[in-house]
């Protein structure tokens, strides 16, 4: 699922495993943007985080691999 940008304390679903995430950062490495994630559980603290390339497209942004788990809000 694509949305309009990727921020901090968005959740997305794990594909494969189906275990919630949580974005506790994004940044630009030249001209690719990076998101990294934290388990969204108690553990999370001392939990690895992972790095995942963000994917565009005419619909937006999204992560490969995850699926946003959130509704998306009305910008006013």
């Amino acid at each position: 699922m694509a949305v309009k940008t990727i921020q901090q304390g968005q959740v997305w679903r794990c594909d494969a495993s189906g275990d919630n995430f949580l974005v506790t950062k994004t940044y630009t490495e030249l001209f690719t943007q990076f998101a990294v994630l934290r388990p969204a559980n108690v553990n999370a603290p001392e939990a690895d985080t992972t790095r995942v390339k963000v994917a565009k497209s005419d619909e937006g942004v999204s992560l490969p691999g995850y699926t946003f788990t959130q509704d998306p809000q009305e910008e006013f």
